[in-house]
């Protein structure tokens, strides 16, 4: 059965979509840390931990990573893009990226912020059209 990561990718279930490419898809974490906070996953390959993937797959991801960071900093103005691998909540390898402006920024354990859909669409609209120009 499929991740729901991988329904997501795959246009079956909606989402606010930040970058993609063949191998790999960006959207908003539908419950964020902070406005642009981004999830990146691998489209083909539903393992839970990121140590697992093949070197290719994790070399992929990591450079596609790195260019949404790119991209999400430039949309969402902050001092840096936090790097967090969890994977505990879904099982499918995921990397979040989330926007800081301190490292209290990238705690798991403080509320998360509801944001209204509008404001959602124009964050990942924002994240894709800088990704679209690098």
């Amino acid at each position: 059965m499929a991740t729901i990561f991988t329904r997501i990718a795959a246009g079956e279930i909606p989402s606010y979509k930040c970058a993609e490419n063949e191998d790999f898809y960006a959207f908003l974490d539908i419950a964020p840390l902070a406005k642009g906070h981004t999830l990146v996953i691998p489209k083909h390959v539903e393992d839970d931990y990121i140590f697992h993937l093949d070197e290719k797959t994790y070399s992929g991801l990591t450079a596609f990573a790195r260019k949404v960071a790119i991209a999400l900093r430039e949309a969402v103005p902050c001092q840096r893009v936090g790097v967090a691998v969890l994977g505990m909540e879904v099982p499918h390898t995921h990397i979040h990226l989330v926007p800081l402006n301190s490292e209290a920024d990238l705690d798991f354990r403080k509320p998360k912020l509801d944001l209204p859909a509008d404001e959602m669409k124009q964050i990942a609209d924002s994240i894709l059209a800088a990704y679209e120009k690098l």
